[in-house]
């Protein structure tokens, strides 16, 4: 089976896609969402946060929650708030940050080829996360949370991409946080079959983010299949909801480091330990890494910037990237976090937040130390996924984040 294939996908009406589109699922908690959906009885987060339609202090993970995900979806589909493309398509999917866009496809991705390694991985799942997808796309019969994928870009999608973007979009969205997001339906046999063909050409895709969605999409899977006597592979559960972006257009953030604590260490002694695998001096303006190796650190009121001794930088993928070399030289050995998934002394800030939020955090008393880092290249990504190995928790930080709503694919017989 092919790479990709189009699909006919769950999309709100052209009239109610403002009123439907949400941010992701996994940037809200649930407050924010019952905030954020107050007033909008077809916001997308009725389907992906449910939990905002039942009591407060509903277990996000009760049984109740994600019946009523499916409760609400069908009601959209009967009201035809939402209502599935008669035809399989492909989808453009523009996004415009500030002077920032980026414009991939939103097609359906093979779960064989994800179950093979041709889609390739860089993180590990958590068990708990990966349940609740399962338990959410089952229950649903629809996969709501697209999986970030990527590909080193190619010049005949190129070409297309650039063509289709001449034409009017179907949706143009500006969400709340300025962010503008269009879609077009690639309805065009001839155009079909080029991306058809075109990428299961190609030697792989690489996953930025949906590490838990794609791994439930799997199981998925495999469920319906050993429950399907008559399964034939063409069955849309095979298929796994995506938007891929050429490698080119990608954005990737720091991804920052806060720490509670010095590990009993006097800030001078701290500075001290700290100077054994980097050059340090002071600055008197916040640090922004510029490179490779470099680091700013913020301690005491005082910016520094931290440049690792060239000779600790290894070779291997994984042990030279920024977070590995922070952890590996100064947070593991000197403050005594070697678990960063677990420890509660460290937390992490996306670049978003921009280096002020790295003050706040310490100037408030809440942490004693923060670390800026330069933000994980894409082609660092690629080689530990190309090499079957996994990066540090918290990496990478994409923006722009995709929306939900836009695109849902069912993966039932049919959705109404």
């Amino acid at each position: 089976m092919p790479l990709i294939l189009p699909f006919a996908g769950l999309r709100p009406t052209i009239e109610h896609a403002n009123d439907v589109v949400a941010p992701p699922y996994d940037v809200l908690n649930t407050e924010e969402a019952r905030e954020r959906a107050q007033g909008r009885p077809w916001s997308f987060l009725h389907i992906s946060k449910p939990e905002i339609d039942l009591p407060v202090g509903t277990n996000p993970y009760d049984s109740e929650v994600y019946a009523k995900g499916a409760e609400n979806l069908q009601t959209m589909l009967e009201k035809q708030i939402i209502k599935q493309d008669t035809q399989a398509c492909y989808y453009l999917y523009n996004l415009i940050m500030g002077e920032h866009q980026q414009t991939g496809l939103v097609a359906v991705a093979n779960v064989a080829d994800y179950d093979t390694n041709r889609i390739r991985k860089h993180e590990f799942t958590r068990p708990d996360k990966e349940d609740d997808r399962v338990r959410q796309i089952d229950v649903l019969n629809a996969q709501t949370g697209p999986v970030f994928l990527t590909y080193k870009h190619h010049a005949i999608i190129d070409t297309l991409v650039e063509t289709l973007l001449q034409q009017a979009p179907e949706v143009n969205v500006t969400a709340d946080d300025g962010v503008v997001h269009k879609l077009w339906a690639i309805k065009d046999s001839n155009h079909i079959e080029t991306i058809t063909t075109t990428f299961d050409k190609m030697g792989c895709l690489y996953i930025a983010d949906g590490h838990h969605r794609s791994a439930a999409a799997s199981r998925v899977m495999s469920q319906r299949k050993a429950a399907n006597p008559a399964h034939t592979g063409d069955e849309p559960y095979n298929y796994f909801l995506s938007v891929i972006f050429p490698d080119n257009q990608m954005k990737i953030l720091d991804y920052n480091r806060v720490i509670k604590d010095l590990n009993g260490l006097a800030p001078a002694n701290f500075l001290e330990k700290v100077q054994q695998n980097f050059t340090l001096k002071t600055s008197d303006r916040p640090v922004k890494p510029q490179k490779h190796g470099e680091f700013g650190m913020f301690l005491a009121g005082q910016w520094y910037q931290l440049n690792i001794h060239e000779a600790k930088i290894p070779t291997d993928p994984v042990a030279r990237l920024d977070v590995s070399l922070l952890a590996d030289h100064l947070i593991g050995p000197i403050l005594d976090i070697t678990d960063p998934r677990r420890d509660k002394r460290i937390d992490f800030v996306g670049g978003i937040r921009g280096l002020g939020e790295l003050e706040k955090r310490v100037n408030s008393g809440e942490m004693a130390v923060a670390f800026a880092l330069y933000p994980t290249s894409l082609s660092d990504l690629m080689a530990v996924a190309d090499a079957e190995q996994v990066m540090p928790p918290k990496s990478t930080w994409f923006e722009p984040k995709l929306a939900d709503g836009l695109v849902s694919h069912w993966i039932g017989d049919k959705a109404i």
